[in-house]
């Protein structure tokens, strides 16, 4: 199992061809670096896919995931800017399944019947 500490959501979206280099230096323009034992989220235009990459230590994985109906709940950029989120085990599970991640807090708790 590859351990990951932190889980960071880059807002811009990226284009899918791209390989573990190009999102590395991705990850190093918009995080400032990329530190070990932390995993970096990646979504195409349509946000119907996602890259994960995370750096063990001693190299990088890169792992995808598709959706073939619907979209990934995905933060929009705000105004040209590419600043990154952190995600919370529970966000990045939801995320991973198509959940909306964000209203988590929000769905524990029955307010109205």
């Amino acid at each position: 199992m590859i351990r990951i500490d932190a889980l960071w959501l880059a807002v811009d979206p990226v284009d899918m061809r791209a390989g573990p280099e190009r999102l590395l230096a991705r990850v190093v323009q918009v995080f400032g670096a990329a530190r070990a034992h932390h995993g970096y989220l990646f979504a195409n235009v349509r946000a119907t896919r996602i890259k994960l990459l995370v750096h063990d230590g001693f190299g990088v994985w890169c792992a995808a995931r598709r959706l073939n109906q619907s979209r990934f709940v995905w933060p929009t950029a705000v105004s040209g800017t590419a600043s990154p989120m952190a995600l919370t085990q529970q966000q990045f599970d939801a995320l991973v399944l198509g959940l909306p991640w964000q209203r988590l807090e929000q769905m524990q708790a029955i307010t109205r019947m």
